[in-house]
């Protein structure tokens, strides 16, 4: 059997670039998991992806499936022949349509009985024959949302197909997919070479393509690109803007990267700098650059596809680009500056929040009500807190966020400040709408966490109101993201506020509006299901997250009080037993049908363990009240596991369920006692 190395290569027009990496894996994947069904070995599998090209190279691939013995069962041997051993009926058509006689078939035998057995073997089938349909089954399994038709031909891809490479060693395979024959030609760089690239064997694909001027390797190319960028940076003494989506892009846009610096008219740095950023990476796939205090200075980096004779000639025709999109962003922002904020609330009015929820003039009233009382609760300014939340929608109403969407909160910090509003207030506009994703920052002040908040619940409480909650993967008013972003700024911030008050509050600025009678409880549930996803991507083991949400604690910063807690008492050598300990007891509590004592009664203990464990956790009791009221639970528990050892003498030595129902009651009580000590902090019998 021999091992030679398989290329296959789609060549296309170019592929939309916010996709091709996620084609390029997929397409990847679906050849992978096709040879590992059919059963074909090999070293190592890579993918390629250019603008213009899908690819995977297999190494070491075997040219054909291993032979396989099937075995057939016939029917059992006592129904197989007859009283004078002559093959039944059944027994003949089974070998007949083995291609067998009834003598020539083997013997099954296990211990239920005897059967006819016919083994067969099955050839591998070769490389030639599987590679075609597998490449046709890879293209058809893309996550293409979009598909598109040219030509006559009734074939859909997400752009039209030129050339299709099937090669295994030296050998052409021969097949088709999407309407192209196989080949051992590969499209060059589409200005850099003319015709096609002839490969003699499929071991020659990257290096006859960097011939061509194609960087086929998609990670090389992308780590080219970064190499580029930064040395370029360095030689006009500047710090490039390198974004994570803006570089992945700019690698699915070209095949031999060039960098080159262009250069805009300075007075275009008076317009703030983030709607500055956004036109040059958003529009123009530019990468700003700024001096090493962090300021933006009028020089951008771009990626060219093409390495010029005259490169002053590219750079003068990205900067003749550049300049009116950078020229639209001055006059937008001297515009909004001529109207204040203020007076854009009245044009809110015109702006629907969710038709059955009203305006975002509405919205705003509501935000600036809960901003005010969660400032005052977490001891700010209420009254900036109002006015920012007033405010926090009305640089929506200008022509730059209307032009850069991605600058809203940003732009309204400017126009807040150009209008005389204080420092605190113009942060919060900017603040309100952090965190935006995962990872992002929080708002930088205290009265942004009040406004970013109040928006976020008034989100939660207004959507969920109206019976509107998320299902399965949609979530179009982004409300986990909502719900995730109310714990991170609780927790992170250290702030002391309490869900079921803040939804409440916010239920109640809605009036009428709400249908959904158990708004408050569904709100409060849904974020309390984010507190899973929050603290698993922490590491935090479910168990403990688990036994914490059996408290179901409504004050953020408390809950994460307590998952410290509970983590570190699961660490301790005290911990199983503990937790075994009050799994049985609650097994316990739950068959019995009667009513506890109001309190341990010590006069009832008859037996020794039963009064030294009453006498240790009366002792321990003593230190852990005044930590409980000081929300120190992870010392409260410290404490608790004390108790290990006189739970486990009195479990070894009392009878819980005595005879006497009176000393029954009485040990039950003091259990119960225990149990509710731990369970004050969390359901550790969970752990």
């Amino acid at each position: 059997m021999a091992n030679e190395t398989l290329l296959i290569e789609l060549g296309t027009e170019e592929l939309p670039p916010k996709s091709l990496k996620t084609l390029a894996t997929a397409f990847y994947d679906n050849i992978k998991s096709q040879l590992d069904s059919n059963d074909l070995s090999y070293s190592e599998i890579k993918w390629f992806a250019t603008p213009r090209r899908l690819a995977v190279q297999v190494l070491d691939l075997n040219d054909k499936q291993a032979d396989k013995v099937v075995e057939k069962r016939g029917p059992a041997v006592n129904v197989a022949f007859d009283e004078q051993g002559q093959p039944s009926k059944a027994a003949m058509g089974w070998a007949r349509s083995n291609g067998i006689t009834v003598e020539q078939a083997e013997r099954l035998i296990t211990p239920k009985g005897e059967w006819l057995l016919h083994k067969a073997t099955v050839a591998g089938k070769t490389i030639n024959d599987l590679v075609p349909d597998m490449v046709v089954t890879a293209l058809n399994k893309l996550p293409i949302a979009k598909p598109m038709r040219w030509g006559s031909e009734r074939i859909q891809f997400i752009r039209p197909a030129h050339t299709l490479t099937l090669m295994y060693g030296e050998q052409v395979i021969v097949g088709a997919a999407l309407g192209v024959d196989s080949s051992n030609q590969v499209q060059g760089h589409r200005f850099h070479h003319q015709g096609l690239v002839t490969l003699k064997h499929a071991n020659d694909y990257q290096a006859e393509l960097l011939k061509a001027y194609v960087e086929v390797d998609y990670q090389a190319r992308q780590d080219k690109i970064i190499e580029q960028i930064k040395k370029t940076a360095d030689d006009i003494a500047a710090v490039a803007l390198i974004d994570e989506y803006l570089l992945e892009e700019v690698t699915s846009l070209v095949e031999w990267p060039v960098t080159l610096v262009g250069t805009f008219d300075e007075d275009f740095l008076k317009v703030p700098a983030e709607p500055l950023i956004y036109s040059m990476k958003d529009h123009q796939k530019y990468f700003p650059v700024t001096n090493n205090n962090g300021e933006l200075v009028n020089k951008f980096i771009f990626v060219s596809n093409i390495e010029s004779k005259d490169p002053q000639q590219v750079i003068f025709g990205n900067e003749k680009v550049i300049r009116p999109r950078l020229a639209d962003a001055e006059f937008f922002f001297k515009t909004d500056q001529k109207q204040t904020l203020e007076s854009r609330l009245t044009t809110l009015e015109t702006v629907l929040f969710q038709k059955q929820l009203g305006t975002l003039k509405d919205k705003s009233e509501r935000i600036a009500h809960l901003s005010h009382l969660i400032a005052e609760k977490i001891g700010e300014n209420g009254v900036d807190a109002y006015r920012a939340g007033l405010l926090s929608k009305t640089d929506l109403m200008s022509d730059m966020v209307l032009e850069f969407p991605q600058v809203q909160g940003t732009m309204g910090k400017y126009y807040a400040l150009n209008d005389g509003e204080n420092e605190a207030i113009a942060q919060a506009l900017e603040d309100q709408y952090r965190p935006r994703y995962a990872g992002d920052n929080l708002p930088e002040a205290t009265i942004g966490c009040a406004v970013a908040i109040s928006d976020k619940i008034d989100t939660l409480v207004g959507i969920f109101g109206i019976n509107q909650s998320p299902k399965g993967d949609k979530d179009p008013f982004a409300l986990r993201r909502a719900a995730i972003g109310v714990i991170r700024i609780i927790i992170e911030k250290q702030l002391n506020l309490d869900l079921v008050t803040l939804i409440n509050e916010s239920i109640s600025l809605f009036g009428d509006k709400l249908s959904n009678e158990n708004t408050a409880e569904n709100v409060l549930d849904f974020i309390m299901g984010r507190f899973r996803a929050f603290y698993q991507e922490q590491g935090i083991a479910v168990d403990v997250i688990q036994a914490v949400l059996a408290k179901k604690p409504s004050a953020p910063l408390d809950f994460d009080k307590r998952i410290k807690a509970v983590s570190y008492f699961g660490e301790l050598p005290e911990a199983e037993t503990l937790a075994a300990a009050n799994k049985r007891v609650a097994n316990i509590l739950a068959k019995f049908d009667g009513q506890l004592y109001e309190g341990f009664k010590t006069e009832l203990a008859t037996e020794q363990a039963e009064r030294d464990l009453a006498d240790v956790f009366q002792s321990i009791n003593l230190k852990v009240s005044p930590l409980m009221a000081d929300k120190n639970y992870q010392a409260a528990l410290s404490e608790l596991a004390q108790l290990k050892t006189p739970i486990d003498t009195f479990f070894d030595n009392v009878m819980v369920m005595s005879d006497d129902e009176a000393v029954k009651i009485n040990r039950l009580t003091l259990l119960n006692e225990i149990r509710n000590s731990f369970f004050a902090i969390a359901d550790i019998s969970l752990l």
